[in-house]
C-alpha cells in the first residue's frame, strides 16, 4: 500500500503544482477600467543634455506608495534601455540600474544618462512592486542624449 501511496502523490503532484500557479497568477491585481500610464516629459525623440528630468503621468487611477494597500491605486516603474517583454510580470518587479522604482509615490525623477540613444517606459506596480494584470504601461519613448 506503501508504493500505491507513494505513486498518488507522484501523480497529483503537477496537478497541484499547476493549481498553486494559476493562483498566484489570478491574484494580481487589475487597473481600473480605463486607466492610462505616460510619460510627461521628455518628448518622444526629443534630444537632451544630462541631467535629463522625467515627469510621469496618470489617468483613470491614483497614487500611492508601496505597502499601502489602496483600492485603485499603485506606484510608478521607470524601465530604462529595457525590454518590457522579458520581465516576468507575475512577480515583484527587481529593482535595478533598468528598472527603478518609485515606491514613495513620486511622480518625476533626475537622471544621469550616458550620451547616445535610450528608451524610457513607465510601468505600473501594485502595492508589492508586482505589475497590474493585464501590465499598465506608457508608450516606449525613445530619446538622445548628448
Amino acid at each position: 500500500m506503501r508504493n500505491a501511496n507513494r505513486w498518488a502523490v507522484w501523480l497529483w503532484l503537477p496537478v497541484l503544482l499547476l493549481g498553486a500557479a494559476a493562483n498566484a497568477q489570478s491574484d494580481r491585481k487589475h487597473a481600473p477600467a480605463g486607466a492610462r500610464l505616460y510619460l510627461i516629459a521628455p518628448a518622444p525623440g526629443a534630444t537632451l543634455k544630462s541631467p535629463v528630468t522625467v515627469r510621469f503621468g496618470l489617468a483613470g487611477m491614483g497614487v500611492a506608495p508601496a505597502g499601502i494597500t489602496k483600492e485603485k491605486t499603485g506606484h510608478h516603474h521607470l524601465l530604462i534601455d529595457t525590454d518590457a517583454s522579458k520581465i516576468d510580470m507575475r512577480q515583484p518587479l527587481p529593482a535595478s540600474d533598468t528598472i527603478k522604482h518609485f515606491g514613495g509615490g513620486q511622480t518625476e525623477t533626475t537622471l544621469e544618462l550616458a550620451p547616445g540613444r535610450h528608451t524610457l517606459q513607465l510601468l505600473m506596480g501594485d502595492e508589492n512592486h508586482v505589475p497590474f494584470d493585464p501590465p499598465l504601461m506608457s508608450e516606449k519613448i525613445s530619446i538622445t542624449v548628448e
